[in-house]
């Protein structure tokens, strides 16, 4: 086995050997509002759940040359963003939301995603993803090596948007009808595969 010491790794190299090897991961398809209010969309797959008590999510958005992603500014600035999970309907659109845009144009549009109003806060949701979380700033939280700074949020759900037809039993949406996507390492993606079930020992 090969051990290996992260002070000893470049900033790219820590990615490469962190997103090769922590994976699948959830892709978070985050829509914000600026102050113009312009409406942002950019993917996060640094994304997980932090808590069901209350209801948490977190995405961690990396800082370029030291300065805010829109994603992030808009967060900070109104207090509210919608999650949308990435399945295979939507993914190639997702990714192009990656691309480079200056504040005052919108991902959204550019891309062709459909704009839907939310319940409780005021940044539009996305009719192309059939699960959407409305989310308000719970915590923000910054990490800083030398010169990069990461930016990790936490989000409180305030409202679930669910399409009947990724509902499965008990309250559970099917994972083989929502057809996720996963982030792998590097340009590489991944369809849910096969799927087993183990007893959690009591």
């Amino acid at each position: 086995m090969k051990s290996i010491n992260p002070k000893a790794l470049s900033k790219k190299e820590n990615y490469v050997l962190l997103s090769s090897t922590v994976m699948p991961r959830p892709i978070a398809f985050v829509t914000s509002l600026g102050k113009d209010g312009t409406l942002n969309g950019a993917p996060f797959s640094f994304f997980n759940i932090v808590s069901a008590e209350p209801p948490l999510l977190s995405i961690s958005v990396g800082r370029k040359a030291g300065v805010h992603k829109d994603t992030a500014r808009n967060i900070l600035e109104q207090g509210e963003f919608v999650v949308h999970l990435t399945d295979e309907n939507n993914v190639a659109a997702v990714n192009e939301t990656a691309a480079n845009l200056p504040p005052h144009e919108s991902e959204i549009e550019k891309v062709g995603m459909t704009q839907v109003a939310s319940d409780v806060v005021k940044v539009p949701g996305l009719k192309e993803s059939p699960v959407r979380f409305e989310c308000t700033l719970e915590k923000h939280l910054t990490f800083q090596e030398g010169d990069t700074i990461t930016d990790f949020i936490i989000g409180r759900v305030v409202k679930y948007h669910v399409n009947d037809y990724v509902f499965g039993t008990d309250g559970k949406v099917d994972s083989g009808l929502l057809r996720p996507i996963a982030r792998l390492g590097g340009k590489e993606y991944a369809k849910q595969g096969e799927v087993f079930e183990l007893e959690r020992p009591k």
